[in-house]
């Protein structure tokens, strides 16, 4: 939960995630539908998936018990390189180097390392290891996550209560506040595409289930067209459509962030007297299903806009 999340924001989730499946059978007995039911709003649900996944691969693999070495911690679904480590260092304290974004600026000051992030993190995760005692190694790697989450900090780090301010090369270089070095990041692209909001005369609204691997995988959506560097004209974004209805065009966009692009989704609205089968659900039904951030702007758009007699509940 706590990768690109804040501890913050993560502490309500993690509290009802444990409290809802409090082991891993627990968690391995659940469908997909109930785990990113429950994460709704926490964003990257590849985490979501890949955990349930995870769960059931220990309990199927390993009678319910996590490997204590690297390799079969990494042959787990979703777990990758920090993953395994951080997992065989703090709960098997076996002394490898767990490199999270935090134990990389402490490294990359302490060493002075100039080189560009992310270009810099194999050498900065070979610095790391080189530092791991044999003992209490577990203990050693959450203290260095904590020294960058706490006073290594990104911004203004509080040099004057690190224990390592004697030994730290950029803080006697004066360059502290400059390290990590990051390379510029690039424009994320924009890409389009128009979604379809099909009700029937009781007010229930189509939706369907993304496929479970890739973007948003296994989530409820509104159907729509596949997402592309240029905008939909009309005609050719129906093609796509549902059904073969009289088709609203509602005003406006739903704008959208991913970590790698931006998205604009133009909203088609219609309605069907003979309904085909799929998931229909009212918008008062929603709040039943595991719809991303971005169907849930989608509806909120679509309620906003839709004309006054027009069937939604």
């Amino acid at each position: 939960m706590l990768q690109q999340t804040t501890v913050a924001t993560v502490g309500p989730y993690f509290d009802r995630f444990v409290a809802r499946w409090p082991d891993i059978r627990a968690l391995a007995d659940a469908s997909l539908d109930e785990v990113l039911h429950l994460w709704q709003g926490l964003g990257y649900y590849a985490r979501a998936r890949n955990l349930h996944a995870c769960a059931r691969a220990i309990l199927a693999m390993h009678n319910g018990v996590f490997p204590a070495d690297i390799a079969g911690l990494r042959a787990l679904p979703g777990v990758g390189d920090y993953t395994a480590a951080a997992i065989a260092a703090i709960a098997f304290d076996v002394p490898v180097a767990a490199a999270d974004g935090n134990v990389e600026r402490v490294v990359a000051r302490l060493f002075a390392e100039r080189a560009l992030l992310p270009a810099a993190k194999p050498r900065l995760r070979a610095l790391a290891a080189e530092l791991v005692p044999h003992q209490r190694a577990g203990d050693f790697a959450q203290a260095m996550m904590d020294l960058g989450a706490t006073i290594c900090t990104p911004r203004r780090p509080r040099c004057v209560l690190c224990p390592w301010r004697d030994d730290c090369a950029a803080r006697a270089l004066g360059i502290a506040d400059d390290l990590p070095a990051q390379a510029a990041k690039p424009e994320r692209p924009l890409r389009h595409g128009v979604a379809f909001w099909l009700s029937r005369p009781d007010g229930a609204v189509l939706l369907r289930r993304r496929p479970e691997k890739g973007l948003l995988g296994g989530m409820i959506e509104l159907p729509s067209t596949a997402w592309r560097d240029i905008p939909w004209p009309i005609a050719e974004a129906l093609v796509s459509a549902p059904a073969t209805v009289e088709w609203q065009v509602l005003p406006g966009i739903v704008e959208h962030g991913f970590t790698h692009f931006r998205l604009e989704l133009a909203l088609l609205a219609g309605i069907i007297e003979d309904p085909p089968d799929g998931i229909w659900a009212t918008p008062a039904q929603f709040k039943d299903y595991a719809l991303p951030t971005l169907t849930k702007k989608i509806v909120k758009h679509a309620l906003a806009e839709l004309r006054p007699g027009h069937n939604v509940a």
